[in-house]
């Protein structure tokens, strides 16, 4: 008989699979999770919902408990967000191509927010144990242990950004946030040297290219945590959205004339979450997390510069002072410390845009790939 595995919470830390079975005749068999994978053929065919092992825990001589990593927690997942990387991954040739994973089934997430079921000796040191409730960034796309839109997770404190979750925000608040935050903390602390007089804080100008998109406002927030003045693009149905997160000057792409537009408030640095080139060279610093593509399913990041020599050039010419502008095409940063800036936000600041059961997975990967939503789409995976 298969055993279903995480329907309660645990009693302890101290932890093994058998007391989740609710099937006690046969300890030998595994417990199992569920969870969303994708395999090949790209979005949205690719994507489907399976059942897995229980994350390893390796039992003590004598069967006294459970044992973990010693930099491991084992988290049981509440909620996981859905980032445009998601799909673009499952896009990705090479990540099915290839003989050694083409037939492997990857995971799908990054963010996430839970409670600890155990915690390995370095981890409880460090402060965390059962019952406690976190949030973080666990990115791995290819590992065994990849994606976080599952049941329950193992996750290496190493290489895993995880703090515990303010009491007063949601489940789904706290899984919206990490991946985001962390990549406009990123841009924005590559433009401190070139704004506000070269401290990074005073009175200079950023413009933030796609300023409603999840990024883009929490870049937003950031700058005006500077004293930055902030231009921002974006349609005219998130103007308000917009003005609210602290922009001081809107400009409506849909209107045209944005390059124009954006060089008439003379800004010091482009923070750039849309793509595109209509914006280059119009301040001393220009950021992008996207690079020259526009397409929403094709992969950004300084992955891009694999197979974009232009913008290698770009920002060759930037770093050798043979152009006054300073290009470059970023990956977030995976620090605790950017994360942790986190959480002087007020929870009315943190945006979800939707709320999908696990069940509706596709739907809610749909709904992100609209291009149509204000904050970030999450997955409730329990109570």
């Amino acid at each position: 008989m298969t055993k279903t595995a995480f329907t309660t919470p645990p009693p302890s830390s101290s932890f093994s699979p058998t007391e989740y079975d609710d099937d006690d005749d046969n300890d030998n068999e595994p417990a199992i999770i569920r969870a969303w994978v994708y395999t090949t053929g790209g979005y949205p065919s690719c994507v489907r919902q399976t059942l897995l092992p229980a994350p390893d825990i390796q039992p003590t001589i004598g069967g006294g408990g459970g044992i973990i990593g010693p930099t491991t927690l084992l988290i049981r997942v509440r909620a996981a967000a859905l980032n445009p990387v998601d799909i673009q991954l499952m896009n990705l040739p090479v990540v099915w191509s290839l003989p050694f994973l083409s037939g492997a089934e990857k995971g799908i997430g990054a963010d996430f927010a839970g409670t600890v079921v155990a915690a390995g000796r370095e981890a409880a040191a460090g402060g965390f144990g059962a019952g406690d409730g976190v949030f973080g960034l666990h990115f791995a796309p290819f590992g065994g242990a990849a994606g976080t839109l599952k049941e329950v997770i193992a996750v290496d404190m190493r290489s895993a950004v995880v703090l515990k979750k303010p009491r007063d925000w949601t489940w789904a608040q706290a899984a919206a946030l990490p991946l985001v935050w962390l990549t406009a903390r990123t841009c924005v602390g590559r433009c401190e040297g070139f704004v506000g007089g070269g401290g990074g804080k005073g009175t200079g100008t950023v413009a933030v290219l796609g300023a409603s998109s999840a990024t883009g406002m929490y870049a937003v927030v950031l700058a005006k945590r500077r004293g930055w003045r902030v231009v921002g693009t974006c349609s005219a149905r998130n103007e308000e959205f917009v003005k609210r997160m602290g922009v001081d000057v809107v400009i409506d792409y849909t209107k045209g004339g944005v390059r124009e537009k954006v060089a008439a408030e003379g800004p010091d640095a482009i923070i750039d979450c849309v793509g595109g080139t209509e914006c280059l060279y119009l301040a001393r610093r220009y950021v992008t997390i996207v690079g020259d593509k526009t397409s929403r399913s094709a992969i950004g990041g300084s992955l891009t510069y694999l197979w974009n020599p232009r913008m290698v050039l770009r920002a060759l010419l930037g770093k050798l002072g043979l152009r006054s502008e300073l290009y470059e095409c970023v990956n977030l940063e995976t620090r605790k410390d950017y994360l942790e800036e986190a959480l002087h936000l007020d929870k009315e600041e943190i945006v979800v845009d939707s709320t999908f059961s696990f069940e509706q997975v596709r739907e809610a990967l749909e709904r992100m790939n609209s291009g149509r939503c204000r904050g970030k789409v999450v997955v409730s995976i329990g109570p």
